[in-house]
Order: structure tokens, then sequence, then C-alpha cells
């Protein structure tokens, strides 16, 4: 069988050889490309005698799908599947399984990162230390004691909450069903108008979906208070940037950490939020720690050598 890793795994590919060696030793052929491309004609030849693909984040589209005529199974190296073209996977009847849970620690670590950089003013007080200035006019703020409040209590969510309990956090969550197990943490599960109107911090933990697509809307971007920040290390589309951008500038929300947005970075110069006071950006680092490369990578063949065997993992269809 020959899977193709199309985009690199963020591991050396040694790592790649020694972790797929069960698979090349019962003859199955892996081909890994290291450089990442969009062109699709490109695409097409490395994909077309491929039975089993592995992709990261890259966009699997329609097209390509439907050009690899041998093609049986997916192996998604990431949580969310919103970049694969998932009808057209169910009209070819291929497997596509994802890496769920991969990512949960480092994701929940820059989220409370995100929030201590932006309380205590990390990053601007950086560029005045190296200025040789002082704090002065920069406040400095404690999570002790605040309410956290947590947009998706999945693995991510609920790991977000562990560690906010553990800073002396008052949690309140939101989600489509309550989870006994974030309720034993202390978490109270409130309605996403009163989250938002209560939280003094703010951190989304779901999937892109049509139900999550702009579900931070400007409107629900008004209800916050005006000293509170908001962080977004799940999908990019679930906010309305362009209104978060326009709420900082005019000081009604008191910053923002954003890890993702409504494309992959590089960002056009001209982006809503590359020119607005009190944020941290980051690059969709979240998923990207050495720990979390090598963990995807092992789930990601994993779930090739348990397709094979007839008893699948982590199938999304």
């Amino acid at each position: 069988m020959k899977i193709v890793i199309l985009e690199p795994l963020g591991i050396p590919e040694k790592e790649i050889k020694d972790i797929g060696k069960t698979l090349t030793d019962n003859g199955h052929e892996i081909i890994s490309y290291e450089d990442k491309t969009d062109n699709m004609d490109i695409l097409k030849k490395r994909a077309e005698d491929a039975e089993v693909l592995i992709i990261a984040n890259m966009p699997l589209k329609r097209e390509l799908i439907l050009s690899c005529q041998k093609l049986k199974m997916i192996s998604v190296a990431f949580t969310g599947v919103d970049h694969v073209d998932l009808d057209a996977c169910k009209e070819k009847n291929i497997t596509v399984c994802n890496c769920a849970g991969y990512s949960t620690q480092a994701v929940a670590e820059l989220a409370i990162g995100l929030m201590i950089s932006l309380m205590r003013n990390i990053v601007p007080l950086d560029e005045k230390t190296k200025e040789n200035k002082t704090k002065e006019g920069f406040t400095q703020k404690e999570i002790f004691g605040k309410t956290l409040g947590i947009i998706g209590t999945g693995a991510i969510g609920k790991k977000v909450a562990e560690i906010g309990v553990a800073l002396g956090c008052n949690i309140l969550a939101y989600n489509r069903s309550e989870k006994e197990d974030v309720k034993k943490l202390g978490a109270k599960y409130v309605e996403l108008d009163t989250l938002l109107s209560n939280s003094d911090i703010v951190s989304v933990h779901l999937p892109l979906n049509n139900r999550t697509r702009g579900l931070i809307s400007k409107e629900k971007l008004d209800l916050m208070k005006p000293d509170s920040i908001l962080i977004n290390t799940s999908r990019g589309p679930i906010v309305d940037n362009k209104s978060l951008a326009y709420k900082l500038k005019r000081g009604e929300i008191a910053g923002a950490g954003i890890d993702v947005f409504d494309m992959e970075p590089p960002l056009p110069k001209d982006y809503c939020l590359l020119n607005v006071p009190n944020t941290v950006l980051t690059p969709h680092i979240g998923f990207a720690s050495e720990e979390a490369m090598e963990r995807r990578a092992k789930i990601a063949l994993a779930n090739i050598s348990k397709w094979i065997e007839g008893n699948p993992q982590n199938i999304i269809i």
C-alpha cells in the first residue's frame, strides 16, 4: 500500500521512518514530502497513486481528492478537519480520521500564556525595557480571582479550565451539552450571553462548523465588559475579527490574544488586527510544540495501521 505524506509534519524524516517502521516492515511504502505547496498540478502528481494520504492543515480540495483514483483513506494530522472536502470523501467512500488530542496540552498552555501576556503587558514592556524605559503607563493585573469564561469544553477547553482553577479563577462554561467532569472542577455552565457579559477573560475552544462560524459576532462582542480580554486559539472564522478590531481601537474590549485568523499566516499587511492596540498575535502556533508534533505523527500513522487491521480509530467519516 502506498502512503503519501503530502506536507511536512514538523519532525525529522528519520523520526517518521522510525514511527512508521511497523507499516514498512509489513510491506507498505511511505513517501514523505518535506516542502509544502499549493500547486494543484504538483499535488496531483504526488498523490496520484496514493491509497492513503496524510496531511496536516493544508487544504485538501475536492479537485485533488477526486483526482486520486486509488485513494481509500486520509489520516489528518490535525484535530479539526474543516480544511478537508468531506463531501468529496463521502462520494468516494474514503475513510477520514483525525488526530484528536495530540495538541490538547500545547493549545491550552498557549491560551493561558496569551492571558498572562495581556494582563501583565509582557510584550510592550519587553519593548520598553529594551528602549531603556520603565513600566510607566502600563497596568498589571493578576489572573487570580478573575472569572474565566470558556466557550467549548472539549478536551482543550477542559484543560484550560483545569489550569484556570489551579491559578485561582472562577470558571464559567458554555457548551452544547454540560459535562460532569468539567462541573467537578467547579465550573458553572451558563448561556453564551451570560458568559460573555460576566467574564473577565473569554477563551474560545470550539471546532469550526456551520453552527460555530461567526458565533462570536459583533452583537456577542458588544456583551463583553470593557476591561475584559478575548483569547482565540481554536478557529479564526468563529470570531468576527473586524468587529473585534473596531472594539479594541475604541477601548470597548481591553485586549485580545489571537492565534488563529480567517486565513493561514502570513497575513496581509492591511489585516484588521495588525495595527490595533492591546493585542498579542501569534501565527497559528497553538498546536506546534515539539512534543505535540511527535504525538500527532504517531497518531496519524497509528490511524493507518488500525484502519488496515479493520479496527479504525479517530474516525470522522
